[in-house]
């Protein structure tokens, strides 16, 4: 049975959430079955939600017959383990049919992403997010950036129309907006952690009510991924900056080096543990030969602490 609303959002509030990239092949198609693969080696590790199509995984660069072939997939491949959730967006008339199709797919909820282009009012975006959440019985996650901000009066008015509303994602990095919605919604939403790489913001993030986050890395480090999570969560902070310190802030200078690289340098930690995924579609690129082993070296000295666990997971994938 699909996860309810209420049972998605207590859900995945309570653990790290995954992104996964999705896989092309030769020809730039979907792959089915090497993203299903990854879907299921993912799951080996403790997850709260997937997140199937989202940014991570090229939504942007999908047509909608592909964003339900990738839902489709996740959720054969999940099994009713943990909540799917389906990437939407573009114009209110798309994210609706896309709702319904994410829904018919067996999505347990959708992560609304900004209209394609314009900007909106409060009004025209509050309309804009009711109409998805209308459109389906699903739970509905806003993801708050870029040309679609709602404030705390918008959102606290559409939680009281739209019950099936019950997560907020922030990209926006605005702390005292944060501070607002998490002071006037409290436990009515989940709250998540969702600007690039998101490691970086997620100690502070969780003193304004924001338990969980969108690891990338989860990717292609899933136990480092799963490790510094917790140390958040138990506020360990000599663990967590040592983990900025090691490997998020160098992994975030390369990151920097291109526009679009936020997804092109998972996919490139892929291709460094032996899982390729394929390139990125464009307009985006991938990493150079050289920003690729910088990538290995900064992956191969975060897991020198345990060298046996990434020289068999090398070997096993190789």
């Amino acid at each position: 049975m699909p996860f309810t609303p209420a049972e998605m959002a207590r859900a995945i509030g309570q653990g790290l959430l995954s992104f996964p990239v999705t896989h092309f092949d030769a020809d730039n198609r979907f792959d089915v079955a090497t993203y299903r693969a990854h879907c299921a080696w993912m799951m080996q590790h403790q997850l709260a939600g997937l997140f199937a199509a989202g940014g991570t995984g090229e939504f942007f660069s999908l047509t909608s017959k592909e964003v339900v072939a990738v839902v489709s997939a996740a959720v054969a491949e999940c099994g009713g383990r943990l909540p799917v959730i389906a990437g939407c967006g573009y114009g209110t008339a798309m994210a609706v049919e896309l709702a319904r199709e994410a829904q018919a797919a067996g999505a347990d909820g959708l992560l609304l992403s900004p209209p394609y282009l314009i900007n909106g009012s409060q009004e025209g975006l509050a309309v804009h997010i009711g109409a998805v959440c209308k459109a389906v019985s699903i739970g509905v996650i806003v993801y708050n950036r870029d040309n679609a901000i709602v404030d705390d009066v918008t959102l606290a008015r559409l939680c009281e129309q739209h019950p099936n509303l019950v997560g907020f994602k922030d990209g926006v990095g605005d702390i005292e907006l944060m501070t607002r919605i998490y002071t006037r919604m409290g436990d009515r939403l989940t709250y998540i952690g969702g600007l690039p790489t998101a490691e970086t913001f997620a100690a502070p993030y969780l003193k304004m009510g924001v338990t969980t986050y969108s690891s990338a890395i989860f990717n292609f480090m899933p136990r480092w991924a799963l490790s510094f999570y917790r140390a958040v969560r138990a506020e360990d902070q000599v663990k967590v900056l040592a983990g900025l310190r090691d490997f998020v802030m160098p992994y975030i200078a390369l990151r920097n080096r291109g526009r679009g690289y936020a997804v092109s340098i998972v996919k490139a930690g892929m291709n460094v543990i032996g899982r390729p995924a394929g390139p990125v579609r464009s307009p985006l690129t991938d990493l150079t030969e050289r920003e690729l082993e910088e990538l290995r070296a900064l992956i191969v000295k975060a897991e020198a602490a345990a060298p046996a666990t990434f020289g068999e997971l090398l070997a096993r994938n190789a």
